[in-house]
């Protein structure tokens, strides 16, 4: 499985990544979206974890860019901004599978990919 983290935090993004490819998760990050579309232009992903508030291109706007160019591409978002109660209320009208809020737990992060990408999956 390939995943794409985006957040423009660096040390949070960072530190995610090297704690899923520990775990055997093919990882690579940006803290842009326009790094990280440039990163979707040259690899596939099965899915992108993605924050919802970034300078320049946020998360959602980032997911619309994503899909066209990989309607296959599952995504999870991040959010620290705002309630719970008010992502979960656009979550699916935007597509989300699946949504966490910061900071993020490693093992529920894990937990939510393979839920998404089905079992199995992680050793792809």
């Amino acid at each position: 499985m390939r995943i794409l983290l985006v957040d423009d935090e660096v040390e949070l993004v960072s530190a995610l990544a090297e704690r899923l490819e520990l775990r055997g998760i093919e990882v690579a990050w940006a803290s842009s979206g326009k790094d990280a579309l440039a990163l979707a232009e040259s690899r596939d992903f099965d899915l992108a974890v993605l924050d919802v508030k970034m300078p320049g291109m946020g998360g959602l706007a980032l997911k619309e860019q994503l899909a066209k160019r990989h309607p296959a591409m599952k995504f999870i978002f991040l959010t620290a901004y705002g309630s719970e109660q008010d992502f979960k209320c656009i979550a699916s009208d935007i597509g989300a599978q699946c949504y966490l809020v910061k900071p993020v737990d490693i093992e529920e992060l894990i937990a939510a990919i393979k839920t998404i990408l089905g079992p199995g999956k992680e050793d792809k």
